[in-house]
């Protein structure tokens, strides 16, 4: 199967859930069509099937002419086969329109979260990502692949109903009016079932939510004995996503016996009509047989139709999500002038807080206040508006991808991904050749380069205890304790040898004696760069050649590590000594 092509996420017509769907539709505009085609063909056959019966009973068997009877058996095989045929293509056409979405769906989803980036944490839960990811895509690709059942049945439901007219125009007006008012009563059933899966959906994704923080805090809950704590909140959570599952669940079993009920009746009314015609001789027993299998055909068709509306629902539901998700629009605006690379050496200032980083140097910040060590690296990084110049000049009028690409950001949250540990660190593959031993000159360089970054984290350890070395298959970074994690973020940060290198806490997971290995390092490793470090570790503020002291957002003190100490309120935060008026 030739691969699907790339989907605009400009799309007009991602606007709304009913027109993401259509979209969807019109993009597998080909195997769509050809499904619902098939689709009909499929139940077209299957549905004359009780006519070439009922034609081979009259004209064959109560005849007595065993060519008649041949003939219509013949008949019988040609729709049958008809019917398979058409039905495995109808299904191929299908499975390809349900990936094809769901396909689409996870490109344009994870498109719009690369291109949201930071932003994404602050305006979306990872819940609800999850979510999306998880369940709703699968039922956008569902009800693309209910549309080629349903509508062969819709169109059968037609066709076959003006057959019964032509033939018994009562039995035919039974069909037309019972068909109608028992879709009407199943819809009724719908559009509440539409308004508990809603109030589902938010408890599933709260839930989720929930799920994704305690698995990400379990080391810290297990240290401060709080499993109980959060067990419990989970259970209250869950039990509350149960309750609005049984009251789904509910809906849902009465539109299942809606299904099975209303058409059974319709089936009865007219077996029982048919019967009374055939005993008052208005109509023949093959005509009986004939409708007999049209009102069983009937009940079924009604059944499909019903269950390609309740998988439309359920995607309504899900689109509504998926769309929520891609209208956000990065909140950051890119400006388009050139950052040179002298411009990007030059000193990198918040007016905000007074804080200025001197180009090339090694600087530690030490903040009174722990928010305002991600507040201010969200602002030097521009993750956030803020007047933070480079140069002199507003960080806001380059590109914002060029800022990125200057200015690297680390903060104590920073993730591995899953894969191989060597292309976690480097991404880019510049360091890869160090991983399988290759043997010239770029890949010795490679080499060399992954060793000094991993020697300046004091990282070698963590690679040597892994069975295969940086060759080892990771999972996110979850075999790792947080000390191992933290080492293994600063030699990613370290191959990326950006302009300017922002790290908060990029220590405060490992004991003194590594902690202190990587201070002595770090500044040496980055000579000639700009290293910014947020931190109140001794350790590092002793090894960094200038320290800011932030104090309510502003800068109050800089200067030598050992000079601050006299500083009574540098003191305070460093050695967390207290004060007293």
């Amino acid at each position: 199967m030739r691969p699907f092509p790339e989907p605009d996420p400009g799309e007009p017509a991602l606007g709304s859930p009913g027109r993401y769907l259509l979209w969807l539709a019109a993009a597998h505009r080909a195997s769509a069509v050809l499904a619902v085609g098939y689709g009909v063909l499929c139940t077209l056959a299957q549905a004359f099937v009780p006519a070439a019966i009922g034609r081979g009973v009259d004209r064959g068997l109560i005849a007595g002419d065993r060519g008649a009877l041949v003939a219509w058996c013949a008949v019988v095989l040609g729709l049958g086969v008809t019917q398979a045929v058409a039905g495995t293509l109808r299904d191929r056409c299908s499975v390809t329109n349900r990936f094809g979405a769901s396909y689409r769906t996870m490109q344009l989803v994870t498109r719009k979260a690369a291109r949201l980036g930071a932003e994404l944490p602050r305006r979306v839960s990872a819940g609800t990502v999850v979510s999306v990811g998880a369940t709703d895509i699968t039922r956008i690709g569902a009800a693309l692949e209910s549309t080629a059942r349903g509508g062969g049945a819709v169109v059968s439901i037609a066709v076959i109903a003006g057959v019964m007219l032509t033939v018994s125009w009562q039995l035919g007006l039974v069909a037309l009016v019972g068909v109608p008012l028992s879709a009407a009563a199943i819809a009724a059933l719908m559009r509440l079932l539409h308004a508990r899966q809603q109030g589902l959906r938010k408890e599933q994704g709260a839930l989720a939510d929930l799920a994704v923080d305690i698995v990400d805090g379990l080391r810290v809950l297990r240290g401060i004995g709080g499993e109980r704590v959060f067990a419990d909140r989970y259970r209250e959570r869950s039990q509350r996503v149960r309750h609005e599952g049984v009251r789904v669940a509910g809906v849902e079993s009465s539109v299942a016996a809606g299904r099975l009920l209303l058409p059974g009746l319709l089936v009865t009314v007219i077996v029982w009509l048919g019967a009374h015609f055939v005993g008052t001789g208005r109509m023949s027993a093959g005509a009986l047989v004939a409708f007999y299998g049209y009102a069983v055909f009937l009940a079924e068709q009604l059944r499909r139709a019903t269950s390609m509306v309740d998988q439309l629902t359920r995607a309504f539901v899900a689109a509504r999500m998926v769309t929520d998700l891609l209208a956000m629009e990065p909140g950051l605006g890119s400006g388009d002038r050139e950052l040179a690379a002298e411009g990007a050496r030059g000193p990198l200032r918040d007016p905000g807080s007074g804080l200025e980083i001197p180009p090339g140097r090694f600087v530690a910040v030490a903040c009174a206040r722990p928010d305002d060590m991600l507040l201010l690296a969200d602002r030097l990084g521009r993750y956030v508006d803020s007047p933070a110049t480079l140069g002199g000049t507003p960080l806001a009028e380059f590109p914002l991808a060029e800022v990125r690409r200057r200015i690297l950001v680390v903060d104590h949250d920073a993730r591995l991904f899953s894969g191989g540990l060597a292309a976690q660190l480097d991404p880019h593959g510049a360091a890869g050749g160090g991983a399988d031993g290759a043997t010239n000159g770029s890949a010795h360089g490679a080499a060399d380069r992954l060793r000094r970054a991993l020697d300046t984290a004091s990282a070698h350890d963590v690679v040597e205890a892994l069975p295969e070395g940086l060759d080892q298959e990771i999972t996110g970074g979850r075999e790792f304790s947080g000390g191992q994690r933290q080492r293994l973020n600063l030699v990613r940060a370290l191959l990326a040898d950006p302009d300017t290198l922002v790290l908060v806490e990029p220590t405060s997971a490992l004991d003194a004696h590594t902690e202190a290995r990587v201070a002595e390092r770090l500044g040496a490793h980055r000579h000639g760069r700009t290293t910014v470090v947020f931190t109140t570790s001794p350790i590092l503020l002793d090894r960094a050649d200038h320290v800011v002291l932030v104090e309510g957002g502003t800068v109050v003190a800089e200067g030598p590590h050992a000079e601050l100490l006299a500083d009574a309120r540098y003191r305070a935060v460093v050695t967390r000594e207290v004060t007293v008026a």
